[in-house]
């Protein structure tokens, strides 16, 4: 865990649980699974979370609850937004409900942070809070007991939800999206965000399809339907994060793809936040005409027919395709202007 992070849209990272599991393509490339399988892979806290195969380290399912970390929020004084469970993922099939329950528990003990949870599996965070206001209070008053003793008595808040918790999901393509979003917007919570990272496809999140009952959701103006002709209102999203990827094998993101989850929030009145391009960007500005790509020696890619054309020669770059040509400069050169601007949006 760290008191600081060069995490744009957190303050602090806090990690009482570590360990996951490989769920959709957005995991191929994770940084916290490379971290624990490399520079970490002999700390306590990351040990025996992964396995070594011939493209690295790879989350093998084992999870662990960190019980030193379990109280430094309740010692940070100064207010912060704090990113929960950055290396791991606190509902995860194998952790266990009193496990999550003591991180909540935590959470409601300290009301002068704001805590951002992030999660791949949205319908597990809605089944856990599917229980109810009253059980969920007493099951954190039990775990903050166990956690500090009696001096918990008398401190967990009426609130519900917890009124400085943000629940979130991560959306990496429209079947993500689909599939993740209907669960958030029915789980219980102060603030419901989507982390759009990687961006390695459009998403449209005015339409978003349940799977199963056919139930449409207009996820940013918070309305669903099975039809035009019977729609009725529904939570919506309060914050919404696009970044493309980085480091070693990064896949590019179409320009156009974070353009429009930019025009979606704007149209609708929603928070955004373009956190970064990543390894590739369009050609924004940090080109230049003595540029390795243009002297042959850099790569570029075009998007055509639902896949990239890459090209590691800058002279040889792919004329057909759909919009931009994307260019490989690397994450601290590409930077975060989106068609010039920087969008740095929190929710109210």
């Amino acid at each position: 865990m760290a008191e600081h992070t060069k995490i744009e849209w957190t303050d602090a990272t806090w990690n009482p649980v570590t360990g996951c599991s490989i769920v959709s393509p957005g995991c191929t490339h994770c940084y916290a699974m490379k971290l624990a399988g490399t520079r970490l892979r002999h700390h306590a806290s990351r040990k025996g979370l992964t396995d070594e195969t011939r493209a690295g380290p790879v989350w093998n399912g084992k999870v662990r609850l960190n019980e030193a970390w379990l109280t430094q929020p309740l010692r940070w004084n100064k207010p912060r937004r704090i990113f929960v469970c950055a290396h791991g993922d606190l509902f995860h099939e194998k952790v266990p409900d009193a496990w999550i329950d003591k991180v909540f528990a935590v959470m409601a003990l300290s009301p002068q942070h704001t805590f951002q949870v992030l999660t791949k599996r949205a319908e597990r965070m809605r089944n856990h809070f599917g229980v109810g206001r009253e059980r969920m209070q007493t099951r954190w008053l039990w775990a903050a007991r166990d956690v500090l003793g009696d001096d918990a008595d008398g401190h967990i808040p009426g609130a519900w939800p917890l009124p400085n918790v943000w629940l979130g999901v991560s959306a990496e393509r429209q079947q993500e999206a689909d599939e993740r979003i209907p669960h958030l917007l029915n789980t219980p919570a102060a603030i419901r965000f989507v982390s759009c990272e990687p961006l390695i496809g459009a998403i449209d999140l005015r339409g978003i399809n349940a799977s199963g009952d056919g139930t449409v959701y207009n996820a940013v103006d918070g309305l669903r339907g099975v039809s035009l002709l019977h729609v009725e209102p529904c939570a919506k999203l309060d914050w919404i994060i696009v970044g493309g990827e980085s480091g070693p094998g990064a896949r590019p993101m179409h320009p156009d793809w974070a353009r429009s989850l930019r025009d979606q929030c704007e149209a609708a009145g929603v928070p955004f936040f373009f956190k970064q391009w990543g390894e590739w960007c369009p050609d924004t500005g940090p080109l230049a005409a003595s540029d390795p790509i243009f002297e042959g020696r850099g790569p570029c890619a075009k998007y055509a027919n639902g896949a990239w054309e890459i090209s590691e020669n800058g002279f040889t770059m792919p004329l057909g395709g759909d919009g931009e040509w994307v260019f490989r400069l690397g994450k601290k050169r590409a930077g975060r202007l989106l068609d010039g601007a920087e969008h740095s949006e929190f929710p109210a």
